[in-house]
């Protein structure tokens, strides 16, 4: 199964796809725990250039072709072998995060998105959680980690409002997979219900 966590910056879906990660793995599931941009060598070296540096650094086209070249390098490295050898993979973030910062607050870009999805990547997550998340205290939390890769983060609290909203469409467009989850909870109160959701899909 494949199964991503979506949600704007400093949601906590970082954390939680580590704790489902961590509660399968004690229940001897074959877990692979990836990221984008990343999850593979030459995806990690396009994340760099992407999120660090100034915000104006790249334009929304441009960012759109270079997620989309990072997401196949992960595809093909990373995701696609582990699925094949039956484990479930974990992903933070995956297409939905470029529909929603390049195909909506970044630039009106969802057809392109939409294209370059289909041609090159062709694959949507089985599951997806979008952990939802009051936009300034994200904000807040996200710029609180002081990393260098604070470049989407520094457009302000209006794109992350966006996001959000951006996020809440997506989990109406594709109702079958995206489950919304209240991320304003304690972290462990959220994992417990991510986890028993995710149990009951895995079966």
């Amino acid at each position: 199964m494949f199964i991503t966590f979506e949600g704007i910056d400093g949601s906590g879906k970082s954390t939680q796809a580590k704790a489902l990660a961590a509660t399968l793995e004690a229940q001897g599931i074959e877990v692979v725990l990836t990221r984008e941009p990343g999850g593979s060598p030459g995806a990690e070296e396009i994340r760099r250039m992407v999120l660090e540096g100034e915000p104006d650094k790249w334009s929304p086209q441009t960012e759109l072709l270079l997620f989309t070249a990072a997401r196949r390098d992960h595809l093909e490295k990373t995701i696609v072998p582990a699925l094949a050898a039956g484990k479930v993979v974990i992903c933070d973030r995956f297409a939905d995060s470029t529909r929603v910062y390049q195909g909506i607050t970044r630039g009106d870009l969802r057809k392109q998105v939409d294209t370059l999805h289909q041609l090159m990547i062709g694959r949507e997550p089985d599951l997806t959680f979008i952990v939802d998340m009051d936009p300034s205290v994200g904000l807040a939390r996200a710029k609180g980690r002081q990393g260098t890769e604070e470049r989407f983060e520094d457009f302000g609290v209006s794109m992350q409002e966006q996001m959000r909203e951006g996020f809440l469409s997506l989990a109406a467009e594709f109702p079958d997979r995206c489950i919304v989850i209240d991320g304003n909870r304690d972290i462990d109160t959220v994992a417990a219900e991510i986890a028993g959701i995710a149990k009951a899909n895995l079966g």
